[in-house]
């Protein structure tokens, strides 16, 4: 694993209560980093980044996600919260970044939140 990748792995996955994590680049619309057993397929960047520009029609419809549709829970400019079932997606928006945490049935959907939303709120520290 790569430095961003170990990062991811340390700050979510390792909480036990995040499945899995990318990093997106919002400017160039490709998945930057996951760790290796998370591999996103080719349209989900663009889908991810237009959420954040269509929050109403996410709030009304839902997000499409690995083939399921995902009920918003939440939808601001920095954060959509989605769930199907007992999974879920958390979405945090930086100023270059998404970053995309899911979490499946058993884990706390609470905490996934939270360890997102940390590890958010500190890459928006470290943008210039």
């Amino acid at each position: 694993m790569n430095q961003i990748q170990t990062f991811l792995y340390d700050c979510l996955i390792r909480t036990q209560h995040v499945e899995s994590a990318s990093l997106i680049k919002i400017k160039q619309g490709i998945v930057f980093t996951s760790p290796p057993r998370f591999h996103m397929q080719l349209p989900l960047p663009e889908v991810i980044i237009d959420a954040f520009e269509n929050t109403p029609v996410i709030r009304r419809d839902g997000l499409h996600f690995r083939g399921k549709n995902y009920k918003c829970v939440r939808a601001d400019e920095n954060s959509i919260y989605a769930k199907c079932g007992e999974e879920g997606v958390v979405l945090v928006k930086t100023q270059r970044y998404i970053l995309l945490a899911t979490y499946r049935e058993g884990m706390y959907p609470s905490v996934c939140v939270e360890a997102a939303e940390k590890l958010g709120s500190f890459l928006r520290e470290k943008e210039p």
